[in-house]
């Protein structure tokens, strides 16, 4: 279950970054929250194996191989955030929902500070 919380910290930030997203310009929050949330949940799945996968193959001092940590900054939390960003964007694409620039800028930094924000001050208190 430990295991799970970074995912589902994850998972709730991007659904608090769709709402506030949706609420700034106006937006349904809840009748349309699917239709914003979609395609970066799809991204967030895709960054998370990803991270899985590249942690698999790290390996530590003398060659051992490294635990998976969902609070890590690298490669998770990076990882995480680019599947997150750029597959969101690419659905977005697909699905005729709107990329441009300037949310794609918005985006990439809101998503940042959320997702590697929380990453980065676990890291800082421990």
């Amino acid at each position: 279950m430990k295991r799970l919380v970074p995912l589902v910290v994850d998972a709730l930030l991007v659904i608090l970054f769709c709402a506030i997203g949706r609420r700034s310009h106006d937006e349904a929050v809840l009748t349309g929250l699917l239709k914003t949330f979609w395609p970066f949940a799809i991204g967030l799945a895709i960054g998370w194996v990803a991270a899985v996968v590249v942690s698999s193959r790290m390996s530590g001092e003398a060659g051992q191989a490294v635990r998976f940590d969902g609070t890590a900054l690298w490669p998770t939390g990076i990882l995480v955030w680019l599947g997150t960003l750029c597959g969101g964007m690419l659905l977005r694409v697909v699905n005729g929902q709107g990329t441009a620039f300037s949310f794609v800028l918005v985006a990439m930094t809101v998503l940042a500070l959320f997702l590697l924000g929380w990453r980065a001050a676990i890291k800082a208190l421990n």
